[in-house]
C-alpha cells in the first residue's frame, strides 16, 4: 500500500455572492419593479390607443368609457403577463407566489369578511378629512363617476372595477412587494413605497381619495404579507370597488326620484 498518496482535498466552503453580484441583482429586482410600476405598460396601451384612432375625451369634454375600459383592461393584461414571464425567467412559481399554501375558499371568504370594515374605514377617513383639512377635497366630482349613465355603462365598469382594479392591482401589489422584500430594503418599505404610489395614482380623484386609497393599499398589503396569498386582498378589494359603483348608482336614482 503506497502510504504517498495525498488523502482526498475537502471540498472549499461556499462562498457568499460578491458585492458586485448582490449589487447587480438589486438592479435586476429594481428594473422589474419600474416595468411592474404601471407607468411603461400604460405608457405604451396609450400610444397604441392614439395611433388606432381612440381618444380619452369625447366631443362634449367628458372621458370616454371605451377609452377608459379599454386601456385599464389592456393594461391590465399586459402587466399580469409581463410579471408572470419575469417571474418565469427567475424559475419562480407564480402559484406560490400568488396563492401561497392557504385554501383559496377560505381566503375568498376573509376578503368578502374585510369588505365591511373596508367600507367603514374609508367612510371614516373621508369625514375625518372634511373636518379637519376640508382644502384636500378639491375634486368636487370624481371624474370616473360620470362614466356611470347606462345599465351598459355600469356593467361595463364593474368588469374594469374587477379585472384592472381588483385583479391586477394586487397581483402588482404582492409581485412588488416580494421584490423588495427579497432585494430591495424589505417589505415594509415596499409597504410604504407602493402604498404611496397607489395613493398617487388616484390623484384624479383629488387629494383625500388619493389619501384614503394610499391606506386601503396599506391595509391589502399588511394582509397579503399576513396571509402570504393575494386572495382575501383580491376579493376584499374587487368587493369594496363594486360597493362604490352601488353606491353611486343608489345616490342617484335617489337623488332624481
Amino acid at each position: 500500500m503506497d502510504d504517498t498518496i495525498d488523502p482526498p482535498t475537502p471540498p472549499l466552503p461556499s462562498t457568499p455572492p460578491s458585492s458586485s453580484t448582490a449589487v447587480a441583482v438589486r438592479i435586476r429586482a429594481f428594473v422589474e419593479v419600474v416595468l411592474c410600476s404601471d407607468f411603461p405598460t400604460q405608457l405604451i396601451v396609450i400610444q397604441v390607443l392614439a395611433w388606432i384612432g381612440l381618444h380619452p375625451l369625447l366631443d362634449n369634454g367628458g372621458l370616454s368609457l371605451t377609452y377608459v375600459a379599454t386601456l385599464s383592461l389592456v393594461d391590465a393584461a399586459a402587466l399580469i403577463a409581463l410579471m408572470f414571464w419575469l417571474m418565469r425567467r427567475r424559475g419562480e412559481s407564480a402559484r406560490e407566489a400568488f396563492l401561497g399554501a392557504r385554501p383559496i375558499g377560505r381566503e375568498a371568504r376573509l376578503g368578502i369578511l374585510l369588505v365591511p370594515g373596508i367600507v367603514l374605514f374609508v367612510l371614516v377617513s373621508l369625514l375625518l378629512i372634511q373636518r379637519f383639512a376640508p382644502a384636500l377635497h378639491n375634486v368636487a366630482v370624481n371624474p370616473l363617476e360620470s362614466l356611470l349613465e347606462t345599465p351598459r355603462d355600469i356593467w361595463i365598469f364593474a368588469v374594469v372595477a374587477i379585472v384592472a382594479g381588483g385583479l391586477r392591482e394586487e397581483l402588482q401589489r404582492a409581485f412588488i412587494l416580494r421584490r423588495f422584500e427579497q432585494h430591495l430594503g424589505g417589505a415594509r418599505v415596499g409597504l410604504v413605497v407602493f402604498s404611496i404610489a397607489f395613493g398617487a395614482g388616484h390623484l384624479l380623484q383629488g387629494w383625500d381619495a388619493a389619501i384614503v386609497t394610499a391606506m386601503l393599499g396599506l391595509v391589502w398589503g399588511i394582509v397579503f404579507l399576513a396571509r402570504r396569498s393575494v386572495v382575501a386582498p383580491l376579493v376584499s378589494h374587487a368587493c369594496f370597488n363594486l360597493s362604490e359603483i352601488v353606491r353611486h348608482v343608489a345616490v342617484t336614482e335617489w337623488v332624481a326620484g
